[in-house]
């Protein structure tokens, strides 16, 4: 039985944002659907800053060196893919400031990966293991957040990625409608 793939069409210039708890699938979907070149991971940022990409205390310099990588890219038109847990809208703020100062399309992918799946995944890491209490919590505070709600704080789009579903990527000239 053939399944056809959910289309999600992204405008070429946008800033999409990776939103969804340890172990959701973010980093397999982002490399897997879009050129290295356009993923600006926290975890590759910390390895850069510190050499161990599961140094939490690094964040604040990988955050900044990422930031900085996104509005160069932005500023140049390039898709960029930001891929962190983006669970709150106060660090999705500042990525928010940055595409509108550089006048692109902000899409937020929220992943819908079933809890037990992303505690599973989290915990059989190598060298990043998530401990099950810090996915769950990550799975309370991204719970409540609606579509409105995404699309109130400034995105142009929501998308819902469930892991069972196959998903195309078509990139499009046109700046994105809800």
């Amino acid at each position: 039985m053939s399944t056809t793939a959910k289309v999600l069409s992204l405008p070429g210039s946008a800033m999409v944002v990776l939103i969804g708890v340890a172990g959701s699938g973010k980093s397999t979907f982002a490399y897997e659907h879009f050129r290295a070149t356009e993923v600006l991971s926290s975890d590759f940022f910390r390895g850069m800053v510190s050499d161990d990409e599961s140094d939490q205390d690094a964040s604040a310099d990988a955050f900044a060196l990422l930031h900085l990588a996104l509005e160069k890219r932005l500023r140049r038109a390039k898709l960029c893919v930001v891929d962190a847990t983006n669970l709150r809208a106060l660090h999705r703020s500042r990525l928010l400031e940055c595409a509108q100062a550089c006048s692109r399309p902000a899409v937020a992918m929220v992943f819908e990966t079933p809890l037990a799946v992303s505690v599973e995944r989290a915990a059989q890491r190598v060298g990043r293991v998530v401990k099950a209490d810090i996915v769950r919590e990550q799975a309370q505070t991204l719970a409540p957040q609606s579509d409105a709600d995404l699309l109130a704080e400034g995105f142009v789009r929501v998308f819902r990625i469930n892991p069972s579903e196959e998903v195309e990527i078509r990139r499009t000239r046109a700046a994105a409608h809800g």
